[in-house]
């Protein structure tokens, strides 16, 4: 999924995202606005993963989602 795609199914997925990454907040997940590289950076603040770790967690959240 391009950044487009996922900005647009964002609304959809945000309640997925919050369940998947409970680490996350309700603020954390309105801040992320769609924006795939929000979230990678969300994901290495609340489990200090690398970028290359978040983006690759993102990618096996869509293949599920």
């Amino acid at each position: 999924m391009n950044d487009d795609q996922f900005e647009g199914k964002w609304d959809r997925m945000k309640g997925k995202a919050r369940e998947h990454w409970g680490r996350l907040t309700d603020d954390d997940v309105e801040e992320v606005k769609g924006k795939r590289q929000n979230l990678i950076a969300k994901i290495q603040e609340k489990y200090g993963d690398t970028k290359e770790a978040a983006a690759e967690k993102i990618n096996e959240f869509e293949r599920k989602f």
